[in-house]
């Protein structure tokens, strides 16, 4: 019933760009095979660097192979297809994106990616949902040399201390009607990090429930061009 749930809310997004999207599997040493889904846009040419986005699905998947990249084609691919980036979406079996297994994995596919394509180094994003969005801190904070904006959605910033968060552009967008990661919290964190001259975007959505996810794409679209206009200056 949970997996059908899911399911319904990632077809609440209509259709995305035309796109060169793919479900792969890529073997890790100690961890066997990991599925995840790319997306690569139809006009990529070898000869011109490309952004590229980690794209952290949310937690209800089950072990379901390719969740990610179901969350990535109908919530990620349509809003931030104006960067042309090559878009990955790789799948989290445990509980958290901060668990060290799904760290290592992440770890592993984008290096794979990074040998395969042309990718701009100066505009790598992270990005998710929910436990996608706890993860997006997570990996903003402990990969800064890696990571050059992030976008939580609907998410808490877990264990990390304020002081690690944010050193790059971050937007956060959280809906002030999220039933299960309280909402007051997180303005609360990028309140604080405004203090510290963070450069942060907070942007408040109102009526968006923590399941509808469709309803986050209008500003997960303002965030990838706020995104863009920091990569810029």
């Amino acid at each position: 019933m949970k997996l059908l749930l899911v399911a319904a809310l990632l077809a609440q997004v209509s259709t995305p760009p035309a796109a060169h999207v793919q479900n792969k599997t890529i073997e890790v040493e100690g961890l066997g095979a990991i599925t995840y889904g790319i997306s690569v846009p139809n006009d990529y040419r070898p000869e011109q660097p490309r952004p590229l986005i980690l794209a952290l699905h949310p937690g209800g998947g089950g072990g379901m192979a390719f969740y990610g990249s179901n969350f990535m084609r109908s919530i990620v691919l349509g809003p931030l297809g104006e960067l042309r980036a090559i878009i990955v979406a790789p799948d989290c079996s445990a509980r958290a994106w901060g668990d060290p297994k799904c760290d290592q994995a992440v770890m592993a596919l984008l290096k794979k990616v990074q040998q395969e394509y042309t990718i701009d180094r100066r505009r790598v994003l992270v990005t998710g949902f929910s436990m996608g969005g706890r993860g997006t801190w997570f990996m903003a904070s402990h990969h800064p040399d890696l990571f050059t904006a992030a976008i939580p959605m609907a998410a808490s910033t877990g264990d990390e201390p304020v002081d690690r968060l944010a050193k790059m552009p971050t937007y956060v967008i959280h809906s002030r009607d999220d039933e299960r990661v309280p909402f007051e919290p997180a303005e609360k964190n990028a309140r604080e990090l405004e203090k510290l001259g963070r450069t942060i975007r907070f942007e408040e959505l109102h009526g968006v429930g923590h399941f509808s996810m469709g309803g986050y794409t209008g500003a997960l679209r303002r965030a990838g061009r706020w995104v863009e206009e920091r990569w810029g200056q």
